[in-house]
C-alpha cells in the first residue's frame, strides 16, 4: 500500500514539472528506521524563480512554484481519524526533522549557496487530512509547525488536481496510477471535481450494466 501512496504523490509533483526521487525501494516493520529511511521521496523545481517568497503552510497546486528543494514524509492512514492527540502520541510522525535525518538529506541537496530564505529546503507533511473542527484544526496546524514542519498537502487536494488533469481520450500506459484513475473515470465511476461548481447540471444517466 505504501508504494500506491507514495505514486500519488510522485505522479502530482511530475504533474507540475519537479524532478523526484524515491531514497529506498523496500518497507521497514521489524526495526527502527535509519536516518536514510526516514525518507519517503525528495524533489527538486528545476523551474523555482529565486526571490519567490515561502509556499502557504496548507500547500495546494499554486503554492508549488514557490518550492524549490523539498523532503517529503507521506503518512497515509486512510481509514483513521486525524487528531491533535494523535499527533502528541506518534512521535515517528517527526522522526525525518530529526538531525540524523536532516544531515543525511545533505547528501542529496548540498546546502545552498543563496542567502534567500526561501530556497531552503522545504520539510513537507503528506497526510489524509486535518481536522474541519475548530479548535482541533488549530491545535493541529500549531502543533505541526511548532516541531519544524514548513508545509503539508492533504491526499485529497492531490487526488481531485490529479482527477481534474486526467484526459479520459489519453493512455497513461506509463503510469499505473493515473492510467487506473482515467479508466475509473472514463466509466464515470470517479466524480469530475468540475460538477461541485455546477449543481444545477443534471447527472449523467447511468449506463447500462453489463
Amino acid at each position: 500500500m505504501a508504494a500506491i501512496d507514495e505514486g500519488i504523490v510522485r505522479e502530482y509533483f511530475e504533474q507540475y514539472g519537479f524532478l523526484v526521487r524515491q531514497v529506498r525501494k523496500y518497507q521497514v516493520q521489524a526495526r527502527r528506521k535509519t536516518g536514510d529511511e526516514e525518507i519517503d521521496l525528495l524533489v527538486y523545481n528545476p523551474a523555482y524563480v529565486r526571490g519567490s517568497r515561502k509556499p502557504d503552510f496548507l500547500l495546494f497546486s499554486n503554492e508549488l512554484p514557490n518550492i524549490h528543494r523539498a523532503v517529503i514524509v507521506v503518512k497515509a492512514w486512510h481509514t483513521g481519524r486525524f487528531t491533535p492527540q494523535m499527533l502528541k502520541s506518534s512521535p515517528e510522525i517527526f522522526r525525518f526533522l530529526e538531525d540524523n535525518v536532516l544531515k543525511e538529506i545533505l547528501r542529496y541537496f548540498p546546502p545552498s549557496a543563496s542567502d534567500d530564505p526561501a530556497d531552503e529546503l522545504t520539510k513537507i507533511l503528506v497526510l489524509p487530512s486535518l481536522p474541519t473542527a475548530e479548535p482541533f484544526r488549530s491545535q493541529s496546524v500549531g502543533l505541526l509547525k511548532a516541531r519544524g514542519i514548513d508545509a503539508i498537502i492533504s491526499f485529497r487536494a492531490m487526488l481531485l488536481d490529479l482527477l481534474d488533469r486526467i484526459e479520459i481520450n489519453q493512455s497513461y500506459t506509463k503510469s499505473d496510477t493515473l492510467q487506473v484513475m482515467r479508466i475509473l473515470k472514463n466509466y464515470d465511476l470517479l466524480k469530475d471535481p468540475q460538477l461541485d461548481l455546477l449543481p444545477d447540471r443534471a447527472a449523467p444517466a447511468r449506463r447500462p450494466k453489463a
